[in-house]
């Protein structure tokens, strides 16, 4: 990845931590462009991997009935989406800790 590339794909690097839909918009908005952009490509399949496991385990997790639980599957997926936003912000490419390499290769074809 090229700095001019970072640069173009920053803002929709960023936008795709915030909620689904932000995945969504910044998919299309990077889509649209002429020369997507690897570094924006990058971030929103991380971003998708992490809201399809947070709401695929919080369905599981919310079964639960314990606060305990609960709350340190939240503050699990928080520190993850975090550490994702913080490498969007710093124009860095890292994956998630974790799961991010699984994201990588789930959804290697969605940023194309």
């Amino acid at each position: 990845m090229t700095e001019q590339d970072i640069e173009r794909g920053r803002k929709n690097a960023i936008i795709s931590y915030i909620t689904i839909f932000g995945v969504i918009i910044a998919y299309y908005l990077n889509i649209e462009e002429k020369n997507k952009s690897t570094f924006a490509s990058f971030h929103i399949r991380q971003s998708l991997g992490l809201w399809l496991t947070f709401f695929a385990l919080g369905y599981i997790v919310g079964s639960f009935n314990s606060w305990l639980i609960t709350s340190s599957f939240y503050l699990f997926f928080a520190i993850l989406f975090i550490y994702g936003f913080t490498s969007a912000i710093s124009k860095k490419a890292q994956a998630v800790p974790l799961v991010g390499a699984l994201y990588q290769k789930i959804f290697a074809n969605l940023g194309k």
